[in-house]
Parts: C-alpha cells; sequence; structure tokens
C-alpha cells in the first residue's frame, strides 16, 4: 500500500494512557512519516509495548488522540495498512514457516514471498511447522508476516530479543528495506544495534517521551 500523502501516518497526540492504578504514559507526543525507522528506547516497563499498542489500536489511550492515516487505528484491521509484530511467539499452530509468513497475502488471495523467506534465513525451514523451529526463528518467521504486505506502518516490539549476532543483520537489513519501500518502521527496543539505525530515537522513561537530537 502506497501513501502519497506529505501528512505523518501516525501522529500520537498529548496522549495519557492509565492500565488499572498504574499511569503507562504521560502527555507523549510524536509523529512519524513514511519511509522513517522510529525507535523507542527504554527499559523495560518504561511504556514501549504501551505506546506500540496504541498506534496498533489493540487499545485507546485514556486521553489524547492517536491517528494512524488520518484514522482511529481501532478500527483497522487491514495488515497492508498497520501490521504489529508482538515480542513474544505469535505464530500460528499447525501452520508451516511458510504458511505463517504468507498468511496476509493469502487472505487477499496472494503467495508468499520467497524472496522474504531467505532474506530471513527461513528458506530452510519454509516447510517446516513453525512450532517445531527454534524461538530466533519463530521470531523471524513473525517479522516476515508483519512486512509481507509492505504495510504502511509496521510495529515492532523487540524484534531481536531472540536472535544471535548473525542473525541480528538480518533483522536489521529487513528493517531497513521496509524503510527503503516507504514503510513507516516504529520498533521498541533496548538493543544498541537498533538504535544505531533509527532516523529518530524516542526515549521512553517512567512513561515520559523526549526524543534524541540527531546529527544529520
Amino acid at each position: 500500500m502506497t501513501v502519497e500523502s506529505t501528512r505523518p501516518v501516525v501522529v500520537v497526540d498529548s496522549v495519557t494512557h492509565r492500565i488499572g492504578s498504574t499511569t503507562a504514559l504521560t502527555d507523549v507526543s510524536l509523529s512519524v512519516d513514511a519511509g522513517q525507522l522510529v525507535v523507542l528506547a527504554g527499559r523495560s516497563g518504561s511504556g514501549k509495548t504501551t505506546l506500540l499498542h496504541l498506534v496498533a489500536g489493540v487499545s485507546r489511550p485514556t486521553s489524547g488522540r492517536v491517528e494512524v492515516l488520518g484514522d482511529d487505528p481501532c478500527v483497522r484491521h487491514d495488515w497492508a495498512s498497520v501490521s504489529l509484530t508482538p515480542q513474544h511467539s505469535a505464530v500460528a499452530g499447525g501452520l508451516t514457516v511458510a504458511e505463517n509468513v504468507g498468511l496476509p497475502a493469502s487472505l487477499r488471495g496472494g503467495a508468499v514471498d520467497a524472496a522474504l523467506l531467505a532474506s530471513l534465513g527461513l528458506d530452510a525451514v519454509a516447510d517446516r511447522p513453525a512450532t517445531d523451529t527454534s524461538l530466533g526463528e519463530q521470531q523471524r518467521t513473525a517479522i516476515a508476516r508483519g512486512l509481507v504486505l509492505q504495510p504502511v506502518v509496521a510495529l515492532f516490539d523487540e524484534p531481536t530479543s531472540h536472535q544471535d549476532d548473525e542473525h541480528v543483520d538480518l533483522v536489521l537489513a529487513a528493517l531497513l528495506e521496509a524503510r527503503a519501500r516507504g514503510s513507516a518502521v516504529v520498533v521498541a527496543t533496548h538493543d544498541t544495534r537498533v538504535v544505531d539505525v533509527a532516523d529518530r530515537v524516542v526515549r521512553l522513561s517512567e512513561g515520559r517521551a523526549r526524543e534524541d537530537l540527531r546529527s544529520s
């Protein structure tokens, strides 16, 4: 899916979010353009995952505004618009690696992208049940599934958490390729290797956000 507008594809405006009695985010604002790779950096519990979930439409903010492609993300369910790859294993049981990766495309009558499988080192296990592969392979399967339709907004929660050094490089290359194709890529991570390749870094601490000033 291609976005021709010059407006940001993600807008988070003065968002505060509470989960029970805990304030997870406080007055957070953020915008992301197409073709940007933005990292949400911070320790566990800093609010990174909560912010991703609000952008993905998994939940609504307690106050403030979240828009994706000019709309409320809670009404969007199209993988070509927004994809979310969670931190923990998200493969579908009973499906092979290739079937998992191709699931969003199959819903549109398309086929799995063999080049995408190969780029993430999954071609050798493509026909294996996804649940019979390693945690690293399962994570890369979920990453590939999140990218298969070249979504306008691609969200990733700790996408390198189960990867060794060699496969971290494959994940980074996939994120950069998605950015080059025009996706707005937002990654929650504490991995400095991901931070180093980002266009922008937003640091969260105790639910508050500040953006790093980086030289161009």
